[in-house]
């Protein structure tokens, strides 16, 4: 059996690492050359900012709802989704990582009762050491 464990909003929850008062305040993050939306707060998802959109397109709509834009910083999301894997690791000696934020932990072998308390204890821990939201 195996578990698929997906990072919430990966790229916005690490820059909200570091601004924590971007919490609760619609954000998101651009693609190279800050061509397209590549990820998203729930509050800019509420805005009806969609993934794909064109920054030169919905500049002006962002600026006037408030929304924070940063350009990508795929050095910074590399070394979070290291530091999330290694927790997965404490934890499962087996996963397969399927991208920077979603990974496959191999479950196989233990007691089915013990899987979703194991499930949460490992979003916790995630949570905890990394403050990236699983």
């Amino acid at each position: 059996m195996f578990a698929l464990s997906d990072c919430n909003s990966f790229y916005v929850s690490c820059e909200r690492v570091f601004q924590p008062e971007l919490r609760n305040v619609p954000v998101v993050v651009l693609s190279n050359n800050d061509g397209n939306v590549i990820s998203r707060s729930d509050e800019a998802k509420s805005l009806g900012v969609q993934m794909g959109d064109a920054y030169h397109v919905i500049k002006e709509k962002l600026n006037k709802c408030g929304v924070q834009v940063f350009s990508s910083n795929y050095t910074l999301y590399d070394n979070f989704s290291n530091r999330v894997t290694a927790v997965y690791r404490m934890y499962v000696p087996n996963l397969e990582i399927y991208s920077i934020d979603e990974s496959f932990l191999d479950l196989t072998g233990l007691p089915v009762d013990d899987l979703t308390p194991l499930c949460r204890r490992i979003r916790q821990a995630v949570s905890d050491r990394t403050h990236i939201p699983v």
